[in-house]
């Protein structure tokens, strides 16, 4: 993050005919710096849950914990890891570095748990009660701590505003070095591309995939979530079919470091994510199995994975028969 003056509307210029130019110029921060006087003025008696969905991320759940904890107790009022079903030492280390931890069965337990981030982030909702709620990943190597106060910045000073994304730049890191840019293969590739044929406004989110962001409960509660790695691009879908643009805002977080994984993996995720694209513009989203073809003794084999597409309901729709537990 950067200690420069906030310069707000955005400085970059942009075609008067593009869709995005006029919210580009106003919901963009490029450098968002809040002091966090002023932020704990606007965030006034409401409240903010942090969440970290976390799968075997006993390498750095720690160090994302470690990023947060000196707001909590001002700007941040409960900090939870969701543990998506670790085998590893995540949930231990999380603890120990000050978080919360709740297993997935430990919430909605009466809901046999489905595989997948987007399961973890719903599930939240019902573990936590903060107005407002960050979602930060687990597998961040050397997160900001400006990166919670920077997100929570549009969502404390514009009421309109119901999803705040973080952008940034991510290095790609090699066997051998590391590369500083590159990362965010399935963001240029696919995500991006898709969000300008289907909804050419949303052209101007650089980051739609990203996992860091924050969101207002009330819009988070109203929403269906995709169980897998299509939750960010259906909330963001989401947001923009109730709110308009007027409703989503970006900052930059300046460098974002995490792991990467293979193409092969990357092809899995990215049919997830345009499963739930598609079907917010009225496509199914039956499961669907995803061939991937390697090299075996010479020869091109299919290898099949089974392609989870399933959404859970908008947890508001579980209230009445559902009280929130909160281990």
């Amino acid at each position: 993050m950067t200690d420069e003056p906030l310069q707000h509307p955005a400085s970059v210029a942009l075609s008067a005919t593009v869709p995005y130019t006029e919210w580009f110029a106003t919901h963009t921060w490029q450098r968002p710096v809040w002091t966090p006087e002023e932020l704990l003025r606007h965030k006034g008696n409401r409240t903010v849950s942090v969440v970290l969905p976390a799968l075997d991320e006993q390498e750095t759940v720690a160090g994302v914990v470690a990023a947060v904890t000196p707001w909590c107790g001002s700007l941040v009022d409960e900090l939870v890891v969701l543990d998506s079903g670790s085998t590893d030492e995540t949930a231990a280390r999380a603890a120990r570095a000050g978080a919360r931890v709740v297993r997935r069965e430990e919430v909605l337990g009466e809901l046999e748990p489905l595989p997948g981030k987007g399961e973890a982030l719903w599930r939240s909702l019902a573990a936590t009660s903060g107005d407002f709620l960050v979602f930060l990943d687990a597998d961040l190597v050397d997160p900001d701590p400006a990166f919670v106060p920077a997100l929570l910045g549009p969502l404390f000073t514009d009421d309109q505003v119901h999803l705040v994304k973080g952008f940034y730049r991510r290095p790609l890191r090699l066997e051998t070095h590391e590369e500083d840019t590159g990362g965010g293969r399935v963001t240029e590739l696919l995500a991006r591309p898709v969000l300008h044929a289907l909804r050419p406004e949303l052209a101007g989110i650089v980051q739609p995939l990203g996992g860091e962001y924050a969101l207002r409960r009330d819009f988070a509660e109203a929403v269906p979530f995709a169980v897998g790695y299509g939750v960010e691009i259906g909330l963001l879908l989401d947001a923009h079919s109730r709110y308009g643009l007027s409703g989503i805002a970006q900052v930059n977080l300046g460098v974002r470091k995490h792991r990467h994984r293979t193409l092969l993996e990357l092809g899995i995720t990215a049919r997830q994510i345009l499963g739930t694209a598609l079907a917010r513009v009225g496509h199914g989203v039956d499961p669907v199995s995803f061939p991937q073809f390697v090299q075996l003794g010479g020869e091109w084999l299919a290898e099949h994975t089974e392609i989870e597409l399933a959404e859970r309901p908008p947890m508001a729709s579980l209230r009445a028969g559902m009280p929130r537990s909160t281990p």
